[in-house]
């Protein structure tokens, strides 16, 4: 089970951590992500990073501005997120593979979270 926190409203420029607690044995043996998701939109994978750490990816519309991190003994990830702009207005996803390494494959996470609302008005 997967249950994010940490979602609101900011205003343009400001800054979000977006927090996913994870519940069962195996999280530290699976790659974790981020996903975004505005209404009429299909779901837009944001983050990944890899089972311990070592490798993340990031969607060009954020890399330099966001940064997914994990800690694998409390069974969280994160979405640190920063100088936010009105076209991050989203609902937010977060998901876990099936896979230890870095994928940017939707069908490749099997668990989704509930979603948290994201708003940066313009």
């Amino acid at each position: 089970q997967l249950v994010e926190s940490g979602g609101g409203l900011v205003q343009a420029g400001g800054s979000l951590r977006l927090s996913c607690a994870a519940s069962g044995r195996s999280f530290s043996a699976y790659a974790m992500a981020w996903f975004r998701q505005v209404p009429g939109e299909g779901r837009e994978l944001v983050s990944v990073i890899s089972y311990n750490g070592d490798s993340t990816y990031y969607a060009d519309s954020v890399k330099g501005r966001f940064t997914i991190s994990r800690d694998n003994a409390k069974n969280m990830v994160y979405l640190q997120m920063n100088n936010l702009k009105p076209e991050d207005t989203a609902v937010y996803y977060c998901a876990a593979s099936t896979f230890q390494s870095v994928t940017t494959q939707p069908h490749d996470f099997g668990s989704w979270g509930q979603g948290t609302q994201v708003t940066v008005p313009s």
